[in-house]
């Protein structure tokens, strides 16, 4: 259940660290622009969305092999 839950999962994400340090950075980058905007609905909506999808990509990244 693990193994296959594990597979569905990195499909949302690379398999080579270098384009997974593009993908974590661009995440980054539309977070803290989010920040600046927090005091508008969209942009605290961005943030949550970059935020956890920026946790997401993390976690993932620190899973791939060097």
């Amino acid at each position: 259940m693990v193994k296959d839950l594990q597979i569905h999962l990195t499909l949302f994400f690379v398999n080579n660290r270098r384009d997974g340090a593009r993908l974590l950075s661009s995440g980054i980058l539309v977070f803290v622009i989010a920040l600046t905007q927090l005091d508008h609905l969209l942009g605290r909506g961005m943030a949550l969305i970059s935020m956890l999808l920026c946790l997401y990509w993390g976690f993932a990244y620190c899973r791939l092999g060097r």
